[in-house]
């Protein structure tokens, strides 16, 4: 201790308009100095010092508790995200079958209904023949009549005398006096 003081005094000699001096002799500079002078920064700036530390020590905990509980809930919105990923990848697949199934009906139902006006539109064709033949048929039957006629008609003109004429008449009123008693 008494080296301590001597060094404050030898201090106190110094003359001011020397300035400053290396001083060689390793007892009586820095290393006490600095020993004193750490020595009271620890006895004094033991309890600041470790408030500091603490409150520091205690700040970054909570950092990283935060951090850990926003990783947590990020972790947690990450995993609902997926899910509903999930659903939503389900739900595509559903429409896309859904779709398929749908244009398959409707593929059917294009071609059954194809076939349908199909089938009408052959119908139709068949009955317009077979109206147009029963036309030309009936067309035939009327010129083979109309000719028939002329024929016996000729015939008749050329056969028939005022004899034979009145007999036909009279065999003809006949036949249909028996066609009303048959009737009546």
């Amino acid at each position: 201790m008494k080296k301590v003081i001597d060094s404050f005094v030898y201090l106190s000699y110094w003359p001011l308009a020397e300035g400053f001096g290396l001083n060689t002799n390793i007892l009586e500079t820095n290393i006490i100095n600095l020993s004193v002078v750490f020595g009271v920064l620890i006895f004094f700036g033991k309890g600041v010092l470790s408030n500091l530390l603490d409150n520091r020590k205690l700040k970054i905990c909570q950092t990283i508790q935060n951090s850990e509980d926003l990783c947590n809930g990020a972790a947690d919105q990450l995993e609902k995200a997926r899910a509903r990923l999930r659903d939503v990848e389900k739900r595509v697949n559903e429409i896309r079958k859904n779709g398929y199934l749908q244009i398959e009906e409707e593929k059917e139902n294009l071609i059954k209904a194809a076939s349908a006006n199909l089938k009408q539109l052959e119908d139709s064709k068949n009955e317009t023949v077979c109206f147009e033949q029963q036309i030309v048929i009936d067309q035939v039957r009327q010129q083979v009549s109309c000719q028939a006629l002329r024929n016996a008609l000729i015939t008749l003109t050329n056969c028939l005398n005022n004899e034979l004429h009145l007999y036909i008449i009279d065999y003809n009123i006949d036949q249909l006096k028996d066609m009303k008693r048959i009737f009546d």
